[in-house]
């Protein structure tokens, strides 16, 4: 397999991950997983919660497919989803647990993308119920109903 095509897989694996991501967000976690997922839903004061069990399933999928694929990686499509999982996956960790919920190492951004994320994200927090509110991806919403704070700008 040449590189183009390597690499349109990796995009394939990413880009599947976040349609994967709101199926089983919406219809799993707020469905049959729900007293797992309500976990991350409710306020909790350790460093991990219940449902970062899914997260590590996911992991497990990403290194199963790598694995699979390691003994000719760019020949491989395993290695190619495989990687473009945990791409997916660590863009998730980063944006969703550091940056939307502040765990374990917290930091902040000035990019108006992440932080319109954070207020999508934001929104789906709003309730402890398992019926929930969209969106349920992290990276697949309708941006424009989740406008920018704009400050008013007065003459004094």
């Amino acid at each position: 397999m040449d590189l183009i095509v390597f690499t349109l897989f990796i995009l394939l694996g990413f880009a599947g991950m976040e349609i994967v991501s709101y199926l089983v967000h919406r219809y799993l976690f707020h469905g049959l997983f729900w007293e797992i997922h309500k976990t991350h839903h409710e306020s909790h004061h350790g460093l991990f919660e219940l449902n970062d069990i899914f997260s590590m399933f996911f992991a497990g999928v990403s290194i199963g497919l790598i694995y699979l694929g390691s003994g000719d990686p760019i020949g491989s499509v395993n290695f190619a989803l495989g990687t473009g999982i945990a791409i997916y996956g660590i863009l998730y960790f980063i944006i969703h647990d550091l940056f939307a919920h502040k765990r374990f190492l917290p930091f902040s951004s000035d990019s108006k993308i992440m932080k319109l994320i954070r207020r999508a994200h934001q929104r789906h927090h709003q309730t402890v119920d398992k019926e929930g509110h969209e969106p349920y991806g992290l990276f697949l919403f309708p941006y424009d109903k989740y406008p920018e704070h704009k400050r008013s700008r007065e003459q004094p």
